[in-house]
């Protein structure tokens, strides 16, 4: 009965070892088999496609994994009911170790091309370097691919969905930014994320600094378009395919509300797709447009308001006095003080601009129309100076007649000499002369001869007086100002109008060309 009984026993201890060893042939074995069949055919493909994958912060790339982690929440955290597992075990069995060669590998096969989904959100705009030609922002880059090789069942593994392996045992694409001239300076993540379907994922923090045409034309009114054209270093199109992961319109909401706005104001981002031939090697690639507006307020302020106050002084300068030498030291240093304003600008402004920007145009304008202005002045103080000059030659000439002219019987050989001239000085009296000569014809007794010839000398001072009259009245004449005075006041009336017009057509050719969009 007792050797019964053991053989009973050793029957029944055969058969449930038997049947735990199949057991863990299947989940070992068949059925991982099977998982990673089904996920390539099916899921795996799809993963990309998946509708919850929503990337609005760093961890929430996967909708899957937020809701497979609430159907085994208790084992999220490597553990389940029956028995405890880790993280490290989703590694052995996946392989990932830096000396596999099936991980480090372009995955997929000839058949069709890898798809890389990638997303670009511009997190800031740090700088716009018209000097150097130069852009500077701060993205994040997330890129997302499938790799059918490193999918795995949750619930084989104590339902963990989601693993981080470095990024060294893994392949990564190759994906670069053609502009870009200088290395990254942001730290990059050493690691990568992988749910548990195959789909993989990675974020890259970088500061860029690519190269820009930046267009100065409108300068300080203008706006700036700059791309960043991401693509792979050594894969063709036949090897991988880039593609925009969600929509563009998300990316711009997401950055209009985290970004820092400075001196550049964000106002679109756009992306499209394209295919470039580089040295015969035919490439996918996509071309991020970054746009964003300069803010002119400080500008304005600092540069073009200045020049505007010099340009009113010019103007009131038209108030003060021809004569002195006022007016002229003021126009000059007037000038002096747009021509350091012009320097000022010339260390922002880059040399290789194709057109001159408008607000050059603005200072040489400005500046043109007050140099004509500091002309004008000195023509006319030169025309004063000529006026005063010919009017102390005629006071000296007056001066010296009136000394050569001593007596009244000199007087009358002046004015007769000088009846063609300008004897200012020469003013006898007809009445003085007649009364002297009946004075003479009473206390002398004369023949009749001369008595006559007394009367023709009467006669002659008659004609004598009536050009005295006219002399004395063109003196009074030639006592008003100059002939160059006169003219001196027309000269600046007309050049007051015409540099004022030239002003305004100036500011208002100026303001439209500034309004005006720009041709690309």
């Amino acid at each position: 009965m007792m050797l019964a009984g053991l053989f009973f026993l050793l029957l029944v201890t055969d058969g449930r070892t038997n049947n735990s060893s199949e057991h863990l042939d299947d989940v070992n074995g068949t059925d991982m088999v099977d998982t990673n069949q089904g996920y390539e055919d099916g899921s795996a493909n799809n993963s990309s496609e998946h509708p919850n994958l929503q990337m609005t912060h760093e961890d929430d790339v996967n909708g899957t994994d937020v809701a497979d982690t609430n159907q085994g929440s208790e084992a999220v955290d490597g553990k389940s009911s029956n028995n405890e597992c880790f993280h490290r075990d989703v590694y052995k069995s996946l392989k990932l170790t830096k000396n596999s060669d099936n991980t480090m590998v372009l995955p997929g096969s000839n058949k069709s091309p890898l798809q890389i989904k990638l997303e670009v959100l511009l997190y800031s705009i740090l700088d716009v370097n018209e000097k150097d030609q130069n852009f500077i922002s701060y993205i994040w880059v997330y890129m997302l691919w499938n790799d059918s090789s490193i999918s795995w069942r949750p619930n084989n593994l104590c339902d963990i969905y989601k693993i981080h392996p470095p990024s060294s045992v893994l392949w990564t694409p190759d994906i670069t930014i053609e502009e870009m001239i200088e290395k990254n300076k942001v730290v990059e993540s050493p690691y990568l994320s992988i749910i548990f379907h195959g789909l993989v994922y990675s974020k890259t923090n970088m500061v860029v600094i690519s190269s820009c045409r930046i267009r100065v034309y409108k300068f300080p009114f203008d706006v700036q378009s700059c791309n960043l054209t991401f693509k792979s270093m050594v894969h063709s199109d036949k090897e991988i395919k880039l593609d925009i992961y969600s929509n563009t319109k998300w990316s711009i909401e997401w950055s209009l509300q985290r970004m820092t706005q400075t001196e550049w104001l964000f106002i679109n981002m756009t992306v499209s797709r394209e295919t470039v031939n580089n040295f015969d090697l035919i490439q996918p690639v996509l071309v991020y447009t970054i746009t964003m507006k300069r803010r002119p307020a400080l500008y304005i302020a600092n540069f073009l308001v200045p020049i505007l106050f010099f340009l009113c002084l010019d103007l009131s300068s038209f108030l003060i006095s021809d004569t002195g030498g006022e007016k002229l030291s003021f126009k000059v240093t007037v000038l002096l003080a747009v021509t350091v304003m012009q320097l000022i600008l010339n260390d922002i402004l880059p040399a290789s601009s194709n057109r001159i920007p408008l607000i050059v145009i603005f200072c040489i304008g400005i500046f043109g129309l007050m140099m004509v202005s500091l002309l004008e002045t000195i023509v006319v103080m030169r025309l004063l100076e000529k006026d005063s000059a010919s009017q102390a030659s005629k006071a000296d000439e007056d001066q010296s007649l009136s000394e050569d002219c001593g007596d009244k019987v000199g007087k009358d050989n002046c004015c007769t000499e000088l009846e063609n001239k300008t004897p200012s000085v020469c003013n006898v009296s007809v009445d003085e002369t007649q009364s002297k000569q009946l004075s003479k014809e009473d206390n002398s007794s004369q023949p009749t001869e001369e008595f006559n010839a007394l009367e023709k000398i009467s006669d002659e001072l008659k004609e004598m007086e009536k050009t005295l009259t006219q002399v004395l009245n063109s003196t009074k004449e030639e006592g008003k100002p100059g002939y160059w005075t006169r003219v001196t006041k027309i000269i600046n009336i007309v050049f007051f109008f015409f540099y004022v017009t030239a002003v305004i057509v100036l500011l208002s050719v100026l303001s439209i060309l500034w309004y005006k969009p720009e041709d690309q």
